[in-house]
């Protein structure tokens, strides 16, 4: 899917979401009090809140808040006290029927949910926990780079996931299907049984406890003092983090000090990216050539490093 349909779908999923939790109506969450409002008590609850504090945390200019607050009050659910060094700052609290009134948010919102929740498997759930995260993360603009552990070596998962990665990501990029999937998968069947020889290597970009990215050097397949390149690629949620640069530099340092006196790879032209990351490690096009192995026909490029 490209990122137009992508973001034209998220933003779909995020109206439904938005109608099925209620934001649409003028009461929220049972109480018959508007989502501000709503989200405000539960702001304050937490303690330590001012009416300064709320404005932010909400996205409400200060005359929404002033007006929120003062309903809140009237109604017996919350208490503003001037501060202590600056009595134009108001600290909220909850009184007693604002802290049951609170408690009733909480379990409508709970059984809402686990109504929800109760139709997925464990694994969506927390697909679903991730999900929400990082969107509501990356929407605040506060999203980390995520870290990313670069392993040597068999990862359990490690076949299974390369083919994977460099499935969608090809399906995407260059329409390639069950022809291109199973060269992938059947190439890296035949190849890990060989890691346990010196002239080969296998390196793993780990994010989460999940393997994101990956990379191999196959010492075997070209001949003697020649280097293969393969299996390179990240994830989507890696591009752009300089997990590929990692992952590319551990295989050409390992190549390196087995002293290949060549390192080749083969890619496909219009991967620009790709081709640049390649021609700043030393990496120079030697040939080139129309090849259909992958399912369709793509203008195959070989690059040739030399050892340094």
């Amino acid at each position: 899917m490209s990122l137009p349909q992508t973001i034209d779908e998220i933003r779909s999923a995020s109206r439904q979401l938005v109608r099925e939790l209620g934001f649409t109506g003028s009461t929220f969450a049972g109480t018959g009090l508007p989502p501000s409002a709503v989200h405000a008590l539960i702001e304050i609850e937490q303690g330590g809140m001012t009416a300064r504090d709320l404005g932010a945390l909400l996205h409400l200019e200060k005359s929404s808040v002033s007006r929120m607050l003062r309903k809140l009050v009237q109604s017996g659910d919350v208490v503003e006290e001037p501060g202590k060094a600056d009595g134009r700052v108001k600290h909220l609290s909850l009184t007693k029927a604002g802290r049951d009134r609170v408690a009733g948010i909480h379990d409508f919102a709970r059984a809402q949910v686990q109504a929800a929740v109760t139709h997925l498997t464990a694994e969506q759930r927390q697909t679903v926990l991730k999900g929400l995260s990082l969107y509501s993360t990356a929407l605040s603009g506060t999203l980390e780079a995520p870290a990313v552990d670069i392993r040597a070596g068999y990862q359990p998962g490690l076949i299974a996931r390369i083919t994977e990665m460099h499935a969608r990501y090809y399906a995407r990029a260059s329409g390639f299907g069950l022809t291109f999937e199973a060269v992938v998968a059947g190439g890296l069947a035949e190849f890990a049984p060989r890691l346990g020889k010196p002239q080969n290597g296998i390196w793993a970009a780990m994010s989460g406890g999940e393997i994101a990215g990956s990379i191999a050097i196959d010492g075997e397949d070209l001949g003697p003092g020649l280097a293969h390149l393969r299996w390179f690629i990240t994830g989507d949620a890696l591009r752009g983090s300089g997990a590929g640069k990692r992952l590319l530099d551990a295989a050409l340092a390992f190549a390196d000090r087995q002293g290949f006196a060549e390192t080749h790879l083969w890619t496909f032209s219009g991967l620009h990216a790709a081709r640049h990351l390649y021609e700043t490690r030393g990496f120079k096009l030697a040939e080139e050539r129309f090849g259909s192995q992958w399912g369709s026909e793509v203008l195959e490029q070989r690059f040739v490093r030399r050892l340094p």
